[in-house]
């Protein structure tokens, strides 16, 4: 959906692009990273890009799920407290174990967790269901090996019968040898790093995780921690929007703010390209006098950004950044391009807090996703029902997001704040955006809307 919308008094109309329309050019251009082999700690949040088949069955061997004794089921049969099996002890089985002795008619084995099941033997008991080996009642546990070295022989008196395989651990019960492991496009979390390291991969071929560097502009700008003088504020966009990278997979780079000077920022981004698969900038996208980023950038990358396809992520319509107003609100001002010689993507957004925030949501995640190769790399959205003292009103042929609350159990919906650009305190407190389209300009209580979940 697109219209026209006047800009400054005298020029002439600039196109309004919509979010939709903006959305599409930048996953259009970006592409994903290319894949790189590594260890399995340094491929944690990152995406698989082979199929990964188990060369070994897990677990390898047949080993027992308790602390207790190897035993034959016959041996057992009928045991109880008053009439004990009485068996004779040939040895002692720790995991790791290799020479395994054999268990034979009236005899048992001390086995403990993990431990392979040794040749004869069809069954464990638990050494609760025992006296331990002491002549005693019931045991608690096993003593130690090292404490009690005589525990591996001896005669241990066996309580309660037990059925063939109990508390054995089969092998191959987990995966089977040439079973799938892990599927390409897997994100690797620890559990999927554990089952790589199971089944004996030390290394794997992924696609990397993004490096996202994100500078703010802004001679008012100082950082968290140091003293405010008169007319500075805090640096939040910055730290925003880094964890906000680091949320969405990437690793993130945060620059301390550029002032409002377009040859500094212009330095500042040359000397971050070198660790850059993305660049983030917010603030300076407007129509004010010291808005530096459209300054800084608007022929930037022109000479280096020719039409020959990046390497590693871009191919922008005739090189450099295009700037461009959005039907949406808030965060209608954006910049998109690639600068460099390695044609390196560029975000600008706005640099109204708010702004800021959603336009990362809704156009610098999904960036990221594409980059790491993740096909739904967008938030899941779900429609939900308005709750709200009174009706909300939506400017007219703008795509409105608001900070809200969604109760998942009731399907509701809930404002949080007002509609300001400037108000972080509510974006705190929020985890979701209500939609409210371009054509509606008021939306009831009890109206269904659809709603970006952000948690």
């Amino acid at each position: 959906m697109s219209s026209t919308a006047p800009q400054d008094t005298g020029r002439q109309q600039q196109r309004l692009w919509s979010v939709d329309e903006h959305l599409a050019d930048i996953l259009a251009a970006v592409r994903p990273l290319e894949p790189i082999e590594l260890q399995l700690l340094d491929a944690q949040g990152c995406v698989l890009v082979e199929d990964v088949t188990v060369p070994v069955a897990l677990p390898p061997f047949d080993n027992s799920s308790m602390d207790g004794y190897a035993v034959r089921v016959a041996d057992v049969q009928g045991a109880s407290e008053e009439f004990p099996a009485v068996l004779t002890v040939v040895g002692d089985i720790a995991a790791g174990s290799g020479e395994l002795p054999s268990v034979g008619p009236g005899q048992a084995a001390r086995i403990m967790t993990g431990a392979p099941l040794p040749p004869g033997a069809e069954a464990v008991v638990p050494v609760e269901w025992t006296d331990g080996g002491t002549g005693g009642g019931a045991a608690a546990g096993m003593t130690p090996a090292s404490a009690s070295p005589e525990g591996a022989r001896g005669e241990v008196r066996v309580h309660r019968a037990a059925e063939a395989r109990a508390h054995v651990r089969a092998r191959g019960s987990d995966v089977q040898a040439g079973d799938l492991a892990l599927a390409a496009g897997t994100v690797l979390g620890p559990p999927q790093i554990a089952l790589l390291a199971a089944i004996g991969r030390g290394t794997v071929r992924v696609r990397p995780r993004p490096r996202v560097v994100v500078l703010s502009t802004g001679s008012e700008l100082v950082q968290p921690g140091e003293a405010l003088t008169s007319g500075t504020i805090y640096d939040s966009n910055s730290f925003a929007l880094a964890a906000a990278a680091r949320d969405a997979g990437a690793i993130a780079y945060r620059v301390g703010a550029v002032a409002d000077d377009a040859d500094t920022l212009r330095a500042t981004i040359e000397d971050q390209l070198i660790r850059a698969d993305l660049l983030v900038t917010t603030g300076g996208v407007s129509v004010g006098a010291y808005d530096v980023v459209k300054e800084a950038l608007s022929t930037i990358g022109k000479e280096d950004a020719a039409d020959s396809e990046s390497p590693d992520g871009v191919v922008p319509a005739g090189g450099g950044i295009d700037f461009r107003k959005l039907a949406m609100q808030p965060g209608k001002p954006q910049g998109f391009g690639a600068i460099g010689p390695d044609h390196t993507p560029l975000l600008a957004l706005p640099g109204n807090p708010v702004s800021s925030y959603v336009s990362f949501e809704l156009f610098v995640r999904p960036a990221i996703r594409a980059l790491m190769g993740l096909p739904d790399v967008s938030r899941p959205s779900v429609r939900a029902v308005l709750r709200a003292d009174k009706a909300i009103g939506s400017p007219a042929a703008r795509r409105q997001f608001l900070r809200s609350r969604y109760d998942a159990e009731s399907g509701t919906v809930s404002p949080v704040g007002g509609s300001g650009s400037h108000l972080i305190a509510a974006l705190a407190h929020a985890d979701s955006l209500m939609v409210v389209p371009e054509d509606v300009t008021s939306v009831e209580p009890g109206a269904e809307l659809d709603v970006i979940l952000l948690g």
